[in-house]
């Protein structure tokens, strides 16, 4: 009983001290530079992927073509720009070591306007348009709160 007591008191200790916190933050930066490296390789497929979709598109589709692929270039466009904001995320937890609630509300707000930009009137119904605009509304919200949060502290 006495050696389980001491071994338990010795990994309290461990559980305690500043020593574990350094692995758990050496742990997350670790983690964190995984998902920045496969965030990076979704960046370049999803660019390669819109570079040989407008090549097809530009040399086997007759004039007039972008009236009916316009929305599919401007989501794959999008889809670019929201890997970026997530990388982008990534990579200001590493330096900071803290979620940037405004850029995580920046990137949700690229994300739903991508969606009501390439929005199929045909496909859903209105109340789906409906839950969007709710959505982007509530994000705006959100997204002057923080700001001006922000802003304030930094004065």
């Amino acid at each position: 009983m006495r050696r389980f007591r001491r071994w338990y008191y010795q990994v309290s200790d461990n559980f305690r001290n500043d020593k574990f916190v350094h692995i758990t933050e050496e742990i997350q930066i670790a983690i964190a530079k995984v998902l920045s490296i496969l965030m990076i390789i979704i960046i370049l497929v999803a660019l390669c992927d819109l570079i040989i979709f407008l090549a097809q598109v530009l040399f086997t589709e007759p004039v007039g073509f972008l009236t009916n692929t316009l929305f599919k270039i401007f989501g794959l466009f999008l889809n670019i720009l929201i890997s970026m904001e997530i990388l982008e995320n990534i990579t200001a937890y590493m330096k900071k070591h803290t979620v940037q609630v405004e850029l995580v509300i920046v990137t949700s707000l690229v994300a739903v306007a991508r969606k009501i930009i390439i929005f199929d009137l045909e496909k859903y119904s209105e109340f789906a348009l409906l839950g969007l605009a709710v959505a982007i509304f509530a994000l705006s919200i959100s997204y002057w709160i923080v700001r001006s949060l922000n802003s304030s502290h930094r004065v």
